[in-house]
């Protein structure tokens, strides 16, 4: 287009203004541009421009309906040319079919032509090709032949367990035979299969050890109990079984050998003289277990190259049986018998490790069997230390003794070290000497509950000479009095002392077949005796004592038997020195120390009675029936009071009259006697005073007071007529003294005299607390008030009352005062 008009008329518009004419042109023109952005030509036609959009539209129209006829026009032009074309090409497609088929048949003729040929060369090849391969085939079959014969003899071979020239077959066949013809599949297969007929003969071999080893397992128990039954019987030849060690040439005495344990039995019959033991068959692990299948299964695996393995897999299941066997069963503690079973069992075990070390070479060494034994020990050290602690019966602890030195005298033959074993024992005897303590309490027990604590009556010579011929006493001045006499202790003293006795001996069995010194031995009865005598008796004293049935007069009792049974203890010194022939004068001797255990019961028993005094006076106040409000008093003392002095002067009397033949059995009655009463004394003067002290009383009259006082004259007339001699003076009379202070203060209503001397060293009432005088005199105070038991004061003197009031703020303030100056 060359100018404005043309564009109009191209695209068929109305003739508008120029302008805007030219303005749209340049719009449709960016339009049907595909480089410029439709946004900006749109905003080129829309600015500025009053209803653009219906303008732009109808002009868009009219340019494709323009376009549309031009293209109209154009597919009109080449309509003609395009018909022709397809007529044409109709035309050539008849040509190509009709050539098509005369090529198929010509190929078909060509085919059916040369098919006879093609098969007659097609013979010919197979026949050539057969030839050749049987002349191959007749060359290969002479290499192969002599592998199958070979093959064939290795099985024969493995049928009839012949496993060690099998193994020598195999190793011809893959050295020799099989190199030849390794390319053929049978051969290969073969070649294959070697290593796997080398794995059933291992596990064949290993099969007959598995049995080996589970015979061995099942045959344990009886191997060792022949080997501990040789050592109990042969303990003679242990001296020449050293001396043959000695010198390198020692075998053990109890030999796997069968030849050398027949042997040495029959040098033992010749020791006993029993001929008849001598023709007894010793039976040996070699008579019980067959070791062949250990010896066979150790070739093969050495011929196999892996003797490592199989060395390492029977020690490894060995130490799997060790710990089996040294598993023990729970009730193994019941009996002496599951002790005897484990340690048959654990001995067969190690009899057969010993045989295999010295019948192998390196199957097992002698480092792997000390590393077993080690671990054994260990296992078996703590299984006893376990189950011994559960035995309370001291006579099977002793047979597990015996048992346990039978045990360690048997390993020890074979070159185990057993120190520990013997260490062990003597944690087993503190175990026995549990036992033994527990059984001696139960002795003793009995022996106490059966005393009548009474002294030993003696009605002739012979039942004298029974007694200290079961207890070392002597005296002379009873030894003077005739028949019949009293002997000071009780029945239960000789049994004591018998009984102690008898657990020394029953102490000394354990210390049999130690191999210890008799001052060792010496010290360890010591020991135990010692703790026989302070935990035991002790124990069994000390409840005793606290029985509710035991009164006073068989505290006494107790006391004197105590006494004799410390003054018995050097005897027992001696009796121990008799026995292990070891001088009291050796420097470690430990020495018997029950003294204090006697003086500890004697302390005890004199505490009780004590006690129980004191239990019985105050079972007599509980009767106590003061009436607080009396307007006068009975004018005598109360009657609990006159049975509880009673009581104390008939106590009192049969401790005087105790048979003291002794003068140290007098001055100890004597001095217990004193301190008793010096004690009840006292205990009934706090009693009393508690009784007048008490918050839950209220009120107390004068005549109350005065009744009160009858009663603690009655108690200091008790004290002054000497109910134990001894005392000093008015020793026994200071027990009342702040009772009598007390009531002669308010007897007395000397007020003043106590206010004015009160701090002084030398005041008449020094011994009344003001504390106490208030608390008394507020519950006298509220009396009055109520009762009206101070109006004769009030008619005498009407300042009285207020003299009473003051007398109690004095006594505050005294009590204040000693609160702030403690």
């Amino acid at each position: 287009m060359t100018g404005d008009g043309a564009q109009v008329r191209a695209l068929g518009l109305p003739k508008e203004d120029s302008r805007e004419e030219k303005g749209w042109g340049n719009a449709f023109a960016e339009l049907e541009s595909v480089d410029l952005p439709l946004g900006t030509t749109l905003r080129s036609v829309y600015d500025d421009q009053p209803n653009a959009h219906k303008r732009f539209m109808e002009k868009l129209d009219a340019r494709i309906r323009n376009h549309d006829r031009e293209i109209e026009k154009m597919c009109n032009f080449h309509h003609q040319g395009f018909v022709d074309a397809i007529t044409e090409l109709l035309k050539v497609r008849a040509d190509a079919e009709k050539l098509m088929g005369q090529v198929t048949d010509t190929n078909r003729r060509l085919q059916e032509a040369g098919k006879e040929v093609t098969a007659q060369m097609e013979e010919v090849i197979r026949c050539r090709v057969q030839q050749r391969n049987m002349v191959t085939t007749v060359e290969k079959l002479q290499l192969c032949i002599p592998v199958l014969e070979m093959y064939s003899k290795l099985k024969e071979q493995l049928d009839s367990k012949r496993y060690y020239a099998a193994l020598k077959t195999m190793e011809q066949l893959q050295n020799i035979y099989i190199p030849r013809v390794s390319q053929y599949r049978f051969c290969q297969i073969m070649a294959e299969n070697l290593p796997k007929l080398r794995e059933e003969i291992k596990e064949i071999s290993m099969s007959d050890l598995k049995d080996f080893l589970e015979s061995i397992r099942k045959h344990s128990d009886k191997i060792g109990q022949t080997a501990m039954k040789q050592a109990q019987q042969h303990r003679t030849f242990n001296s020449a079984v050293q001396k043959q060690a000695s010198v390198g040439l020692a075998k053990p005495l109890y030999s796997l050998d069968s030849r050398i344990g027949i042997r040495q039995n029959e040098l033992a019959a010749e020791e006993r003289g029993d001929e008849d033991d001598a023709d007894d068959e010793v039976l040996t692990a070699p008579d019980l277990v067959d070791f062949s299948p250990v010896y066979r299964c150790l070739h093969i695996y050495s011929v196999l190259g892996d003797r490592e393995t199989f060395e390492n897999y029977y020690r490894k299941q060995r130490k799997k049986q060790a710990r089996l066997v040294l598993q023990p069963q729970s009730s193994m503690h019941e009996t002496v018998e599951g002790y005897r079973k484990y340690f048959n069992q654990i001995v067969g075990f190690f009899v057969v490790e010993d045989h295999i070390l010295h019948a192998t070479q390196g199957l097992v060494t002698r480092a792997f069997t000390d590393e077993l034994w080690n671990m054994a020990l260990s296992k078996i050290i703590a299984v006893l230390r376990t189950h011994s602690s559960y035995c309370n019966d001291p006579d099977l602890v002793l047979e597990l003794k015996n048992l346990i030195v039978i045990f360690a005298d048997t390993l020890q033959v074979y070159g185990f070290p057993v120190n520990r074993l013997f260490d062990l024992l003597f944690e087993i005897r503190d175990q026995y000497n549990e036992t033994l303590l527990k059984k001696w309490a139960l002795v003793f027990r009995d022996i106490f509950e059966q005393d009548n604590y009474s002294p030993i009556p003696v009605e002739s010579e012979e039942e004298y000479k029974s007694v200290i011929s079961r207890f070392p006493f002597h005296d002379a001045e009873i030894e003077k009095q005739p028949f019949p006499k009293k002997l000071p202790m009780s029945q239960s003293v000789p049994q004591i002392y018998t009984q102690v006795k008898e657990f020394i001996y029953a102490s000394l069995k354990f210390s049999e077949s130690l191999h210890r010194s008799s001052t060792e031995i010496d010290d360890m009865l010591r020991k135990s005796t010692n703790l026989l005598l302070t935990r035991t008796l002790s124990s069994c004293l000390q409840n005793l004592i606290k029985k509710p049935h035991i009164g006073l007069t068989e505290l006494v009792q107790i006391i004197i038997n105590t006494t004799h049974l410390e003054q018995a203890c050097r005897y027992l010194e001696d009796f121990i020195t008799n026995i292990t022939n070891v001088s009291p004068e050796t420097i470690h001797t430990t020495r018997l120390y029950g003294l204090s255990t006697f003086k500890d019961a004697r302390h005890a028993a004199e505490g009780e009675i004590y006690t129980k005094l004191n239990q019985k006076i105050d079972e007599f106040i509980q009767l106590a029936d003061y009436e607080w409000s009396m307007s006068e008093s009975d004018g005598r003392a109360s009657g609990y009071l006159m049975d509880l002095i009673n009581f104390l002067r008939s106590t009192f009397q049969v401790f005087t009259h105790l048979p003291n033949n002794n003068n140290d059995h007098a001055a100890m009655s004597g001095k217990v006697a004193q301190t008793a009463c010096m004690s009840a004394c006292k205990h009934l003067s706090t009693s009393l005073m508690q009784m007048l002290l008490d918050n839950e009383l209220k009120q107390i009259s004068m005549g109350a007071i005065q009744q009160f006082n009858l009663d603690v004259i009655q108690c200091e007339l008790f004290a002054s007529s000497e109910p134990v001699p001894g005392f000093q003076g008015d020793t026994l009379q200071l027990a009342f003294i702040d009772l009598r202070q007390l009531l002669d203060l308010f007897m007395v209503w000397d007020w003043s005299t106590y206010l004015a001397d009160y701090g002084q060293p030398n005041s008449k009432y020094l011994r009344v607390n003001p504390s106490t005088a208030l608390a008394l005199l507020e519950k006298m105070k509220d009396t009055s008030k109520k009762n009206n038991i101070f109006s004769q004061f009030r008619k005498n003197d009407r300042d009285k009352q207020k003299l009473i009031e003051t007398v109690v703020k004095q006594l505050r303030s005294l009590v204040n005062g000693m609160s702030q100056h403690p």
